[in-house]
């Protein structure tokens, strides 16, 4: 078997990869290696430790936000939408619950919708993305959709359910959900390059996303809303992500039971060939745990092993760049 850098160096020659690689075993970090620009118009590359916008990775931080405000009886998994929503949003039903929501089980309709056969070069967003900088301003794009099942009735993806999440987070707590995020879950982690970066003011260490358009290379800033949400749209670093794991299962971020709770299979997903949990995607048949996002520009995989402290993680500034390789590492890595 070629040696794991070697292998790695040959697959991203092959797809252009753009972006950074990180196979940490047991604290001890066997490869992490970047690849390609991080801005192309001026040549400058990517590092280790470059910040990149990880999509749906999000998604996992949103779970814990609001586990975290559970662990305070602020909420519970029962409580419903409408309870925290009030009049806004009237279409999501009486009867979907905090718990449908993590789960991806609500049936609420979805403004980005998965199930959709979407092209991410497309323009999706029905508003300016410049109008969606706060998490109140998303109530524009949310509103409209009509319920697709009853809640709890089967598994379907739904990003609206988790900046509906952030919401509730945010309204119950009195505190704006990315500085709440970022307390709940980033401080308490060790994540200081993790955070919700407008598009249209990166620091120097972000990357900016590309995708081609036309025969062109352009970037993702029209395509996707100026500043994330729950549902997507934090920057991160591969150290970063590698300490998330580590604090999850060691109950830094949120209690042991809790972190049992959100990778307790809740839904089976035969067309991923995956179970998903609260917040995280899970392996078919084993404990290993999972955090993913694709998107305009965006593309990220990690991968944690909790038996045997292994986590592997792909992130890459292109909409498609993680997988050939985030797929190397999983045959490599599986033994």
């Amino acid at each position: 078997m070629p040696r794991l850098e070697d292998a790695v160096d040959s697959i991203a020659e092959a797809n252009g990869f753009s972006g950074v690689v990180c196979v940490d075993r047991s604290g001890d970090i066997e490869l992490a290696k970047a690849y390609g620009l991080a801005h192309r118009g001026h040549e400058i590359a990517n590092t280790v430790d470059t910040q990149f916008a990880i999509a749906s990775g999000t998604k996992g931080m949103t779970a814990l936000t609001v586990v975290s405000l559970i662990e305070d009886d602020s909420v519970a998994l029962s409580t419903t939408v409408r309870s925290v929503l009030g009049s806004d949003l009237p279409l999501i039903g009486d009867e979907v619950t905090i718990e449908h929501l993590l789960s991806h089980r609500s049936g609420i309709g979805d403004y980005l919708d998965e199930e959709a056969d979407q092209d991410l070069a497309d323009y999706l967003m029905p508003v300016p993305v410049h109008e969606l900088a706060t998490t109140e301003e998303y109530l524009a794009v949310l509103g409209g959709h009509p319920t697709k099942f009853a809640p709890g009735d089967r598994f379907a993806y739904c990003n609206s359910g988790y900046v509906v999440l952030a919401l509730i987070a945010e309204r119950t707590s009195g505190v704006p959900f990315h500085e709440l995020l970022r307390q709940r879950v980033c401080e308490p982690a060790g994540m200081p390059d993790t955070q919700f970066l407008r598009s249209d003011e990166l620091p120097g260490r972000a990357a900016l996303g590309y995708l081609t358009i036309d025969g062109a290379s352009r970037t993702n800033v029209f395509h996707l809303p100026v500043r994330g949400s729950g549902d997507g749209g934090i920057y991160s670093t591969a150290a970063d992500i590698n300490s998330f794991w580590s604090a999850l299962f060691a109950g830094r971020i949120v209690s042991t039971d809790w972190v049992a709770e959100l990778v307790r299979p809740r839904s089976d997903v035969p067309g991923e060939s995956r179970r998903y949990g609260l917040g995280f995607w899970l392996h078919q048949s084993s404990n290993v745990v999972m955090m993913e996002g694709s998107d305009a520009g965006v593309s990220f995989r990690s991968v944690h092993d909790p038996g045997r402290r292994m986590t592997h993680t792909v992130i890459s500034n292109t909409s498609t760049g993680a997988w050939p390789i985030a797929r190397l590492l999983e045959e490599l890595l599986s033994t």
